[in-house]
């Protein structure tokens, strides 16, 4: 595969040559059927291509299954993008487009059309009338796939929707009664749970609070804007079906008479953590990440002067503020896990580097930051409604899926959603070649290879794509190469606008692109022709992630449908998924040792794979937990005979 990065256990290849490898020679029997109506279907003209398609739709409602459809439908889809798109699928994406129908999430590598494989089972299953969905990683892929794929459906006789942030509610109604809808899993699951309070409004005729909640001015006779659950396709899978199934979505109650003095507490808490020290005022809890106050610190809690908003917070919560304070200080930062937008504090993405809109952190630690930041603080008065993402995802007779990092998670996906990973070939050989790793016992001396590297690459007439972790680490990483007048683009969550147009370029001669980690972005990098016979892209990793499949999905990005590609890893004993990994105090021996010891590359290198398998562990052991929680959670509401999605009126 890719090496070091992406390498699999053997349970894992073996997984690969089995179901896997069964179901795809399965599907190759059908690709023959598909074929079998290319000549008829290019004799028509594209109104009686058209009228073919109404003519499938009415054997799909009057119940035909849709697998004895599947072949006609597939070659009808094929047919239209040939005319709208100038694209024709090829044989491996009919075979992930299967994998999809047949409730499989399909691991197609970077570039070898995912958006465009989507679009079989998506008309496959609008053939039925009843609706499907595409979750994407943002609003505007979503927009993006919409309107790039709107004239292949239109010339189908289907209608595309679009769910965006900004939507009233008429609006989303209208989109979601449409044959196809694109939105975001965030959208999509938050409209779910203002439906679920609408019928709980309706059923206890609570109109007026409920209007407040939904943003109306009035919801009395108002129906739900989406469907009953269908068909859902999930894009770049592994991220949205595991990585944010740590975070729950909820809607806040509305806030009471006790706000103003919690807002004073946020503040009195983020203006006063600075004063309290380490093992003198609290312990910190490295696994845990949390602090807790020693009795020095809980009496310099009480002794500190407060405003006289925070005469009724008792003592108990006052620690709690300060505790939440000082975890918002020393492990959550600014341009590394959020931004501020717009007076905003907006989540950045471990997992895409994207700006996560709408995501907030739980138990006070979002108001904690957001007073560390001196922006608006926004009170969480309780819960009226949440939903995980899993339950939400749980919830669609159909689910499937595509990513290019799916298979080391396959374990993951059969466990909590009953679904399979199939592993589509690469329509043409992956040339990809890996240069040896590179370990160094400072970060500066890191970095400073990582530029010579790139001056290197440039000499050579290549592209160079530069993934780093986090936006500081982009914008340190810029400076050298501003020092050295190494011509560069930048992009990271603060330049999402210009994403695609950057990336576009990103195959150019001695283009150099430094971006904060690459997943869902939506957009290839396509090579120029010398750049191609120089070597193609070069991928520079400055770091490993906390999860191989991100590395993976950097990885990918060269060496895209046959073209030529490398890359190479850099580390470093001051790496951050060390002190992840291990803590401080262990990370810092590694360090002390490794500078001491020569002759130790590989086993450095053992190192950093082992805490890569450690963390890795350690997320899959908290999303199982949450959802332990969670069920548990929604089995006691059912015995109680409340809503499973709904908490009790605030």
């Amino acid at each position: 595969m890719f090496g070091m990065i992406g390498s699999m256990p053997n349970r894992v290849v073996s997984w690969v040559g089995g179901p896997s490898s069964r179901r795809l020679a399965r599907y190759r029997l059908l690709l023959k059927q598909v074929h079998s109506f290319d000549k008829e279907l290019q004799d028509l003209k594209d109104g009686e291509l058209r009228r073919r398609s109404l003519s499938l739709r009415y054997r799909a409602k009057c119940g035909e299954s849709l697998d004895k459809l599947l072949p006609e439908a597939f070659a009808l889809v094929r047919e239209a993008a040939s005319r709208t798109l100038k694209m024709r699928h090829y044989d491996v994406q009919l075979l992930g487009g299967m994998a999809m129908h047949d409730k499989c999430i399909a691991e197609m590598q970077t570039g070898e059309g995912k958006t465009l494989t989507a679009t079989l089972p998506l008309y496959l299953h609008a053939l039925s009338g009843r609706g499907v969905v595409v979750a994407t990683a943002n609003d505007y892929l979503a927009q993006r796939d919409a309107d790039e794929l709107r004239p292949l459906y239109e010339m189908l006789g289907l209608k595309v929707g679009t769910i965006q942030t900004q939507m009233s509610r008429d609006q989303r109604r209208e989109n979601y009664a449409c044959d196809i809808t694109y939105g975001t899993a965030k959208e999509f699951g938050f409209d779910f749970l203002r439906d679920q309070l609408l019928l709980r409004g309706i059923k206890r005729d609570s109109s007026e609070v409920l209007a407040r909640m939904l943003g109306q001015s009035t919801a009395r006779h108002e129906e739900p804007v989406q469907r009953e659950p269908h068909f859902i396709l999930v894009d770049e899978a592994d991220s949205l079906m595991i990585d944010d199934a740590r975070t729950p979505l909820i809607i806040s109650a509305i806030p009471g008479e006790a706000e103003e003095a919690r807002v004073a507490s946020f503040r009195w808490a983020a203006e006063n953590q600075e004063k309290f020290s380490e093992k003198e005022h609290y312990t910190w809890d490295h696994k845990k990440r949390q602090a807790e106050l020693t009795a020095a610190g809980r009496m310099l809690a009480r002794v500190l002067p407060k405003p006289e908003k925070m005469d009724t917070v008792d003592f108990q919560s006052i620690y709690e503020y300060i505790e939440r304070a000082i975890l918002a200080g020393r492990e959550f930062f600014l341009e590394t896990h959020y931004v501020v937008q717009d007076g905003e504090i907006v989540i950045i993405d471990e997992s895409t580097g994207r700006a996560a809109e709408g995501r907030k952190w739980r138990d006070g630690l979002h108001q904690a930051i957001e007073a560390k930041e001196d922006v608006e603080i926004t009170i969480d008065a309780g819960q009226a409604a949440r939903i995980t993402v899993q339950d939400f995802f749980l919830r669609y007779e159909i689910l499937c899926g595509m990513t290019g990092t799916a298979v080391t998670s396959a374990g993951e996906f059969s466990k909590v959603y009953s679904v399979q990973v199939v592993v589509i070939p690469t329509n043409r050989p992956c040339i990809r070649s890996r240069s040896r790793e590179h370990v160094f016992g400072s970060e500066q001396a890191k970095w400073e290879a990582i530029v010579a590297e790139i001056q290197e690459m440039i000499q050579a007439g290549r592209s160079v794509l530069v993934g780093t972790r986090s936006i500081d680490k982009s914008e340190r990483l810029s400076k050298l190469l501003q020092q050295e007048n190494i011509q560069h683009q930048v992009l990271n969550a603060n330049r999402i606008a210009e994403e695609a147009e950057i990336v576009s370029q990103a195959g150019q001669p001695g283009k150099v692109t430094v971006s904060t980690n690459m997943a869902g972005r939506g957009t290839d990098i396509k090579l120029d022709d010398s750049v191609r016979e120089a070597g193609g892209l070069h991928v520079v990793c400055t770091e490993m992630h906390d999860s191989g499949r991100i590395d993976r999905q950097l990885v990918g990005r060269c060496a895209r449908q046959g073209d030529p590609g490398s890359y190479r890893v850099f580390m470093s004993l001051d790496d951050d998924i060390l002190k992840n990994a291990f803590g401080p105090k262990r990370s810092d021996k590694f360090k002390r040792l490794g500078e001491k010891t020569r002759g130790t590359a590989d086993r450095r290198i053992r190192l950093f794979r082992a805490a890569q398998r450690k963390i890795e562990r350690r997320h899959f052991r908290d999303r199982k937990i949450l959802l332990y929680h969670e069920r548990e959670r929604k089995k006691m509401q059912l015995q109680m005979g409340q809503d499973p999605y709904l908490d009790t009126p605030h």
